[in-house]
């Protein structure tokens, strides 16, 4: 099983971690996410692709980028939070 790290920005409260763990935790592949409000860091076991983790968390309206570990470093954003 593999482990990607990602980087959440636009995160402020515990609400927000709910969201961006509920967001991941429904990527099909996903094992376990755990997200961390102090450190804006997300780190997510299973199968899931990388891009399809920056997507969901994008969906729910915050940026993620790869941290580089896991699959190739790839960076997205749409600006904006919750």
């Amino acid at each position: 099983m593999k482990t990607t790290t990602l980087s959440i920005i636009g995160m402020t409260c515990n609400n927000c971690v709910k969201h961006v763990s509920e967001a991941l935790k429904a990527v099909p592949g996903v094992r376990s996410a755990d997200v961390d409000l102090a450190t804006g860091l997300a780190v997510v076991e299973g199968e899931a692709a990388e891009k399809a983790l920056i997507e969901a968390v994008e969906e729910e309206g915050y940026e993620a980028s790869s941290t580089g570990d896991g699959e190739a470093s790839a960076s997205q954003s749409l600006g904006g939070s919750r």
